[in-house]
């Protein structure tokens, strides 16, 4: 049965294969970045993200050597912060302990910072041609369809499950094609919602069409209710400038710059949350002078609505970074040098249309 799955899979994707960039020529260099930018994010939004790092850092080497500020820019966008840290990390150590090249072992692409299981097995079977498993979130889907796998695929047992029928059905010597086959079936055929079954190279062996639970797969164990904060920030002028904070090197967003802020207590206004947080980082009192807009955004495990408002600082203090990495004061035509997560963009664009507006 695996031959043939094998066979006609790999048929499929011969003619179904979509060009993308880092397929051209695929480098352990374009393998290894692709693949940590396709986490989590749709293959179309990855593609320009893809071209320009690649155009900004070519090589390991250049990555290695770039500022992580313009890593950081690089990445903004992307979500997930800490994987543009890992791989500027990591091509450091690749050009101190590798030679400037990507291992071509598993155990060593594994003690690379942001590499796990599988983006080392990607890396191995795609760029290397070793015969390693991999399982991303179109791969858990396929096979909890093609084999009826009925463990929760985000428990332990579901997941140990998933990796046992990965290895089992691996074809020698072809593993880094039939590892992107998979990926592309269920990119483009077998997908979360409604899979297209009737135009896929597999339906005669899938167990879950077999008995009519395709939809039903994968199955998942049901989560905890995401929570939801409110939060505020300071857009804090001062002769055409605006002062922004950088976040803690640890922690979520570690090292963007935004507006300084945070969640709202108990039952404290927005006006007593925002005077008490700037107070607490940045040890001075401020005049709110108006709103700036509300913004919301979805993070992995909770919800955020921020309410930013215009402010100003109280003559004679000068802002100290308490609570926060660093302060600075930027002027408002250059906060794109400025890494920044989603909502702080947006503030920041929008400032940049308020400056253009009143020029």
């Amino acid at each position: 049965m695996v031959s043939f799955i094998t066979s006609n899979l790999l048929e499929w994707y011969t003619r179904n294969a979509r060009r993308l960039p880092w397929r051209n020529n695929p480098s352990p260099y374009k393998v290894w970045i692709s693949e940590v930018m396709a986490q989590q994010t749709q293959i179309n939004t990855v593609i320009p993200y893809f071209n320009r790092w690649m155009e900004r850092f070519p090589t390991i080497a250049d990555l290695s050597k770039a500022p992580l500020q313009d890593v950081l820019v690089a990445w903004e966008g992307l979500g997930y912060y800490q994987r543009a840290r890992n791989l500027h990390q990591a091509a450091q150590i690749i050009m101190t302990d590798f030679g400037g090249e990507l291992p071509a072992n598993i155990q060593e692409l594994r003690s690379l910072p942001g590499i796990g299981r599988y983006t080392a097995g990607a890396i191995a079977s795609i760029a290397f041609g070793l015969d390693e498993a991999v399982l991303d979130g179109n791969i858990r889907r396929v096979l909890s369809r093609l084999f009826d796998v009925t463990e929760p695929i985000n428990t332990s047992a579901g997941e140990k499950r998933l990796w046992q029928i990965a290895k089992e059905n691996l074809p020698s010597r072809m593993v880094g094609t039939f590892n992107q086959a998979l990926m592309e079936l269920g990119a483009l055929v077998c997908t979360t919602r409604a899979p297209h079954c009737l135009q896929c190279p597999l339906t005669q062996f899938c167990q879950a069409r077999l008995i009519g639970v395709q939809e039903q797969r994968p199955v998942k164990q049901t989560k905890n209710k995401i929570p939801h904060f409110t939060v505020t920030a300071a857009v804090i002028e001062k002769q055409g400038k605006v002062l922004i904070a950088r976040r803690p090197q640890n922690g979520l967003l570690g090292g963007m710059w935004e507006f300084p802020g945070g969640k709202t207590q108990n039952e404290e206004t927005l006006d007593s949350c925002l005077k008490r947080e700037i107070l607490e980082e940045l040890g001075i009192p401020i005049n709110i002078i108006e709103p700036f807009g509300v913004y919301h955004h979805a993070y992995t495990h909770y919800r955020v609505t921020l309410h930013a408002f215009l402010c100003t600082i109280v003559d004679g203090d000068k802002p100290k970074p308490l609570g926060v990495d660093a302060l600075h004061w930027s002027k408002i035509s250059e906060l794109s040098k400025y890494p920044m997560g989603k909502i702080d963009r947006q503030i920041a664009n929008k400032l940049l249309e308020k400056f253009h507006d009143h020029r």
